[in-house]
């Protein structure tokens, strides 16, 4: 394997930095049709300009403040874009499919599923609960979101995304204020994570505008057989990490339909004809596997050099309620660095090489990163409105502002071959339109949020003595 001796040489001058703005003014372009009043249009363009800028905080009040100081009018205006504005996101996400097509598709692309979780205060916004939160990694009041990815050769990003209602917020009356209050439309029914999931592919595949041929998701997804099956049926091969303790059969036992016993009615379901050997736990056939039957592969060359883990495929048979289901490959990974085991399955033809399978258990990362982008650098888990379009709109934007940096790179890439993310970002938010900044603005902003911060005191003050009254 030849090592890279040489640094990728950078050769974008300042012109070509400047130049980023007619970019960016390009890519706005693309969308302002798609919000149909001239406010709306401006209030895209401050919000995506202020997720893509190196503020911190990226809460709606933190960047009106930024760019047009301490206007409480401009502050609402925002607040109403994201939160009621009548802007149909749905179209904008359409649309946002078609250029990832442009600069991202292949035949062979994979679709990527996972979910993202979002720390939150209080029991206002909408779909919060005390769940399992990933990025605090305990349980934790959070909202929880679900995410489209996709990845090719040539990059990766966000496509669609969908908040999880716990089934207290559909279901139960106790919860019928805070619906309402956070505008969750009467039609919402529960629904799992994988259903989800599964409503994004599908509203995906239906438009046949990003072509792609895998489906690479977690054990939150794989361990659902009819969400697998789902995506069989419309043609896709998935590559699902499943848990340990899942079972699968080395060979296919046989089954029938039980003779009458004459009494009661006769059988009309197959059951395992007695005697077949049981399914086994996935963890249990990778500890039994001789070490000949595992084999050293590259998954993706990386930051810090090449990634490589043993693995290890067999075809075997999915359980699906007891009984044997597709013929399936079972693919065993075991990290190099820490030994730890990783189980995946995958409906991919009988033919397909065990350096595919290698390939295809670094292609589910990317979305992690895309979290982490959102998270770090374009403000994804700032926002502080409450509602449920407010959520959409909101992380809606969110993927648009990811999305124009994706571009950056492919455009910067003979210049800027080993150009990042975060480095991207850095050389557009060199170019934006800063606001003056002297003594009279800092005051203006200081007197705000004073102001801000006395109103919130009186309200807790006020609603505290209230409960002390009602308590005595």
């Amino acid at each position: 394997m030849d090592l890279i001796e040489t640094v990728p040489r950078l050769t974008l001058e300042p012109e070509d930095v400047v130049g980023l703005i007619d970019e960016l003014e390009e890519y706005h372009s693309i969308y302002s049709p798609l919000f149909h009043r001239r406010e709306q249009q401006e209030r895209a363009k401050e919000y995506l300009n202020g997720l893509l800028s190196r503020m911190e905080n990226k809460s709606i009040e933190a960047m009106v403040l930024e760019q047009e100081g301490p206007d409480l009018n401009a502050i609402r205006s925002t607040q109403h874009f994201i939160s009621d504005g009548a802007w149909d996101d749905a179209e904008i996400l359409r649309r946002h499919w078609q250029e990832v097509s442009k600069d991202l598709a292949e035949e062979d692309g994979v679709y990527t599923l996972d979910g993202s979780d979002f720390p939150k205060q209080g029991e206002d916004s909408v779909g919060v609960k005390r769940q399992h939160c990933g990025e605090l990694g305990k349980t934790a009041n959070c909202q929880a979101g679900v995410f489209l990815g996709y990845v090719s050769q040539k990059g990766y990003t966000l496509l669609d995304r969908r908040l999880y209602l716990p089934q207290e917020w559909v279901k139960e009356d106790t919860h019928a204020e805070r619906r309402e209050k956070c505008g969750v439309p009467e039609d919402v029914e529960f629904k799992t994570k994988p259903e989800l999931g599964w409503e994004m592919m599908q509203a995906l595949r239906r438009e046949r505008t990003l072509p792609g041929q895998w489906l690479a998701c977690d054990e939150a997804f794989g361990q659902n057989g009819g969400f697998l099956d789902d995506v069989a049926g419309i043609g896709l091969w998935y590559y699902a990490e499943v848990p340990h303790p899942t079972r699968v059969w080395l060979q296919r036992p046989a089954s029938e339909v039980p003779p009458c016993s004459g009494r009661g009615p006769a059988p009309t379901k197959e059951r395992i004809v007695a005697g077949q050997p049981a399914a086994q736990e996935v963890a249990a056939i990778a500890k039994s596997l001789a070490a000949d039957k595992w084999s050293r592969q590259l998954i993706k060359e990386g930051s810090k050099g090449p990634l490589l883990a043993d693995f290890a495929a067999l075809r075997v048979v999915a359980v699906r309620d007891r009984m044997p289901g597709p013929d399936v490959w079972l693919i065993l990974r075991h990290n190099v660095a820490d030994s730890e085991l990783k189980c995946y399955l995958s409906n991919a033809p009988e033919d397909t090489p065990l350096p595919q399978f290698a390939r295809l258990s670094g292609m589910r990362w990317p979305i992690e990163t895309c979290f982490e982008d959102g998270k770090q650098r374009l403000g994804m888990g700032d926002y502080q409105v409450r509602s449920w379009l407010g959520w959409h709109h909101h992380m809606t934007l969110c993927i648009l502002a990811h999305f124009f940096l994706v571009r950056l790179q492919l455009r910067l890439r003979d210049q800027a071959p080993a150009l990042t993310l975060p480095q991207a970002r850095l050389l557009l938010a060199s170019v934006l339109a800063k606001p003056e900044f002297d003594a009279q603005r800092a005051l203006d902003i200081i007197n705000y949020r004073q102001k801000r911060n006395h109103a919130a005191y009186v309200s807790h003050r006020k609603r505290r003595l209230a409960q002390l009254a009602q308590s005595e």
